[in-house]
């Protein structure tokens, strides 16, 4: 059911009139929240419909760990929801809190009303929460939930974090270049015109150079960015584009084995947790296919579970896919064959946490002196290019 805007006027306890707007189911609501506000309702007008809600992953994270305490806490679910739901009228995670319970008071399964918010709750997310519901043990699987997210969501940080630095300073260090060539290089110029002699060539290079910079410079910035946000748009709405952006990321030099190795870890994670939870390795794959985040594993997702529904192994169809390591794939293979594949999955999903926590601290300490190294050669190269035909002339004298 989709919820409803209305500007509402009225009054507080102290008698001062207050105006606003407020999202609800209907009227009825909307007159209770504000009720529970201390508001008196004097006028209230319908907006028409509200946009759909959105919640922010962090949000969603720290919602399922409050929800896994206030259960595990003897808390009933529909009170629990309405009391993480709280006062708050506008903000998307409380109006889609308030959503799911209404459904669970119509009777509608927990995982049923979770699975109306998609954007919100994934696949996994709410497979994960039928299966704690069928086995009566919704606590114990939203704290498991809550684990991986947040270990997700701290993983992402370090990467953007390791992936970011060398960038900004990259950046930073052709911002000065071209400050140099713009505003630096064409007062030596001007010195050197008044040499009469013929310039070394690493000078008469960044002459020309700044002579190009700036010219073109402002002109190439702008191309440039025109051309970024283009194929940004493009990625976005063509799923080919995007496939063949994570493809050539995983095959970057540096940055490929640790992006390879963070994907899979969340699969291995997620496949295990689900087979630990006791769904079937046929049906768990139905939930895996935006496990990752990337989108070469999403398609080999596909492709194994129409490999394993048509009787192959999964070992064997995870070879087949091709984008996952030997040593990976070969422990499941054993593990298929002993009947301990969800143990294995998770015990190889936390050795590729390690590896990826490992590689991030690795990929950091070894971009530092790359940037500093870059750094220095192009602030450097200008300094010696344009002082080189002074030094020359000295020697002459």
């Amino acid at each position: 059911m989709s919820e409803l805007r209305f500007a509402w006027r009225g009054m507080d306890a102290d008698g001062r009139e207050k105006r606003g707007k407020i999202i609800a189911a209907d009227s009825l609501s909307a007159r209770t929240a504000l009720r529970r506000e201390g508001v008196i309702v004097i006028a209230l007008d319908m907006l028409g419909a509200a946009p759909p809600p959105k919640a922010k992953t962090a949000e969603v994270t720290l919602f399922t760990r409050q929800l896994a305490g206030l259960l595990r806490a003897g808390l009933p679910l529909a009170g629990a929801l309405e009391l993480l739901a709280g006062s708050a009228t506008d903000g998307g995670l409380p109006r889609i809190v308030r959503a799911v319970a209404r459904d669970i008071t119509r009777g509608v399964p927990f995982s049923a009303a979770l699975a109306q918010h998609p954007a919100a709750f994934g696949a996994l997310y709410c497979q994960l929460v039928s299966v704690g519901e069928m086995a009566g043990a919704l606590p114990a699987v939203l704290a498991r939930l809550a684990d991986d997210r947040e270990r997700a969501a701290s993983q992402r940080a370090r990467l953007r974090a390791a992936l970011t630095y060398p960038v900004m300073v990259l950046l930073l260090s052709l911002a000065i270049t071209a400050g140099l060539l713009i505003g630096v290089v064409p007062t030596f110029k001007t010195i050197f015109d008044g040499f009469g002699a013929a310039l070394p060539a690493p000078t008469r290079f960044v002459l020309a150079l700044s002579d190009g910079v700036a010219t073109i410079g402002v002109p190439l910035v702008i191309g440039c960015g025109v051309v970024a946000v283009v194929l940004l748009n493009w990625m976005k709405r063509s799923p080919d584009a995007r496939e063949s952006a994570d493809r050539i990321a995983l095959r970057l030099p540096l940055a490929g084995k640790l992006l390879r190795s963070l994907a899979v870890a969340r699969w291995s994670r997620a496949l295990g947790t689900l087979l630990a939870a006791g769904t079937p390795l046929s049906d768990a794959f139905d939930s895996l296919t935006h496990a990752t985040g990337n989108r070469v594993f999403d398609r080999a997702t596909v492709e194994i579970a129409v490999r394993l529904r048509n009787g192959e192994r999964l070992a064997a169809a995870m070879r087949a896919a091709g984008c996952f390591p030997q040593d990976v794939v070969q422990p499941i293979a054993v593990a298929e064959e002993s009947g301990s594949l969800d143990s294995m999955l998770l015990d190889l999903a936390t050795l590729a946490d390690r590896q990826v926590d490992e590689r991030i601290g690795g990929f950091a300490s070894l971009c530092e002196p790359i940037v500093i190294t870059v750094l220095g050669a192009l602030v450097g190269g200008l300094v010696i290019a344009m002082y080189l035909p002074i030094i020359q002339l000295g020697n002459v004298v």
